[in-house]
């Protein structure tokens, strides 16, 4: 089940995930999984999932109903692998394809949460990445944020949740991407290393077709005053490194 290079990551004792140093994940990716995480009734999807690292946390949380989406073709087929290596092909899609043309492809109004990790770095901005794999998940060569959010409004029932993750600089892009959208910007919390430094990253709820009215949650803090891991960081990912202890 692995080509060179590609080693497994293990969410649960059954749920294994290939990755390689293609496509892997970080802790943005458990981030933006955990502050999504769908309830019981909710149909969710990843859009360009990589190795489908977010629709893995909401299976080990014991979600079912969810689906990965995913461009490059080593993404798609390392998610695939995992899919069958941890047997959840009933609870777990894997698709193919890009973002854009996924309303033609899956139908509208089909899902209650949508999700997407999407580049962090505009178009023509920043040093571009040399490997095609980085260049598409870092920089907006592919995409644009405004086309990210007319996705998932196409693909959202009314009332339902498009979450995502980027940099503070980025907060009043995504703002303005999401209403263009008519996702109204809901939920919004921000992530820093502690609690004297900058947060580094946000997290971002819009719902389809809602009044306007923002709730600013706590700030996510990675580790105390001392160095070591935040409650809530070890909350975050406590069982996931019970199986894979070696990750950082």
């Amino acid at each position: 089940m692995l080509l060179p290079g590609e080693h497994i990551e293990q969410f649960s004792d059954r749920l294994k995930l290939v990755v390689s140093p293609a496509h892997t994940f970080g802790t943005d990716a458990l981030l933006l999984a955990a502050f999504s995480l769908p309830s019981p009734r909710e149909r969710a999807l990843d859009l360009g999932t990589g190795c489908g690292a977010i629709p893995f946390y909401w299976l080990s949380k014991g979600k079912k109903n969810v689906a990965g989406l995913e461009l490059q073709r080593a993404g798609a087929d390392q998610f695939r692998r995992s899919v069958a290596l941890s047997g959840v092909q009933e609870d777990c899609e894997v698709i193919e394809a890009d973002l854009r043309d996924a309303p033609a492809l899956l139908g509208c109004e089909r899902f209650e949460l949508v999700t997407m990790n999407p580049p962090y770095t505009p178009a023509g901005k920043g040093i571009g990445s040399q490997k095609e794999s980085d260049r598409l998940a870092r920089h907006e060569s592919g995409i644009t944020l405004e086309e990210v959010c007319r996705a998932a409004a196409t693909l959202l029932k009314f009332g339902g949740r498009f979450c995502l993750c980027l940099r503070p600089e980025r907060l009043t892009d995504a703002m303005e991407a999401l209403r263009k959208a008519k996702l109204e910007p809901k939920r919004l919390r921000f992530v820093a290393k502690n609690a004297e430094t900058a947060p580094w990253l946000f997290l971002l709820e819009g719902k389809k077709g809602r009044a306007p009215g923002l709730t600013v949650e706590p700030l996510f803090r990675m580790y105390e005053e001392d160095g070591r891991e935040s409650e809530a960081l070890r909350a975050l990912t406590g069982d996931y490194r019970k199986f894979s202890p070696n990750r950082n």
